[in-house]
């Protein structure tokens, strides 16, 4: 037998998440039945889209069990294997996070060539998010010579790849983040053209739309052409406000609602689609696994010649998992929140 902690889910929360919402439980896991590996994780995800599924509602990926583990992105090596295509020493990809152990059919894990990149990029930059800023700027949004981008939520794990995908690609960028160390990080490392503070801007909701309106105002007076949105909200409002004729907006993700415990009205401003002629287009990166080939080329190249940065924010042992999952709402990490297990 052997002995794993995991992380299930309690109860459903309301508004923001709480450690209450959790419990740790120990399992004793058999050996792998046939067909089956028995993999311990060194590191797992945490992710804003997990929030949703922490509630009991229909969605594009069904919703989390109470008293079950919970799920998310994780990398592991594998203990046993009663599989061929597996060996013991093998690092694998899953779905199978928020616990230090698991057994699986071998045929629901991916062996893991990490391309001379740590194994836990492969949660963050190589991973899913990057992916996602990729498909999003790239596909959704079209970006075009000449364009210029603002992207929410820019110190995150999509949102700075976003920011150096464009500015890597010749384009005058304007980032909103939260904090001094944040703006300092989009400013200095990534090269981004304007950096805004939202959390200078004021606390009501029409404070941050106006500062954020009037800011992207002075950081480009002709408008912007591109939008990414992680954020949704004020920050949706005043890229709206800012939008040149025929923009295009990347909807990537509306954080500053995922907790709200009732309906939030929308932009005041929607009027502006029409006269504007502006596209806003919703997506899951799920949908676009087609670009993966293509993505890491690129993110191959832009590594190997020293011009792509990220950062990570550690937290250490399962039993920090639901703390560094809370934090994403809270501002708490620079780049990729990631829980090292062993």
């Amino acid at each position: 037998m052997t002995t794993s902690r995991e992380i299930r889910l309690r109860s459903r929360p309301q508004g923001l998440p709480a450690a209450a919402n959790f419990e740790l439980a120990s399992v004793d896991l058999p050996a792998p039945g046939p067909g089956e590996v028995q993999v311990r994780n060194t590191w797992m995800t945490v992710d804003p889209y997990m929030r949703g599924r922490m509630n009991d509602v229909k969605s594009y990926v069904p919703p989390f069990q109470l008293g079950r583990p919970l799920e998310g992105g994780a990398i592991g090596e594998v203990i046993t294997s009663n599989d061929p295509s597996l060996k013991p020493g093998d690092l694998v990809q899953s779905n199978f996070g928020w616990r230090e152990a698991f057994n699986a059919p071998a045929s629901s894990v991916q062996k893991l060539n990490t391309h001379g990149l740590p194994p836990e990029a492969f949660l963050g930059v190589a991973g899913m998010p990057g992916l996602t800023a990729y498909a999003g700027l790239l596909r959704i949004a079209a970006l075009k010579p000449g364009d210029v981008v603002f992207v929410s939520g820019a110190a995150g794990a999509v949102g700075s790849l976003v920011c150096q995908i464009a500015k890597l690609k010749g384009h005058k960028v304007i980032a909103s983040a939260g904090g001094a160390e944040k703006a300092r990080f989009l400013k200095d490392e990534i090269g981004v053209d304007a950096v805004i503070d939202y959390k200078a801007t004021g606390d009501s909701a029409a404070a941050l739309t106006a500062a954020l309106t009037a800011a992207l105002a002075e950081a480009t007076p002709d408008g912007i052409d591109v939008y990414f949105d992680n954020v949704g909200g004020g920050h949706l409002e005043a890229a709206l406000n800012a939008a040149r004729p025929y923009a295009r907006f990347a909807i990537c993700g509306m954080i500053s609602m995922y907790n709200a415990e009732a309906p939030v009205p929308g932009p005041s401003n929607m009027a502006l689609i029409i006269g504007k002629n502006l596209r806003l287009e919703g997506f899951i990166v799920s949908n676009h696994w087609d670009m993966m080939g293509d993505f890491l080329k690129d993110l191959g190249g832009w590594h190997a010649s020293g011009k792509l940065k990220w950062r990570q924010t550690v937290r250490e042992g399962i039993a920090s998992a639901p703390d560094a999952f809370i934090g994403l709402f809270t501002g708490a990490n620079m780049g990729k929140m990631l829980v090292k297990l062993s």
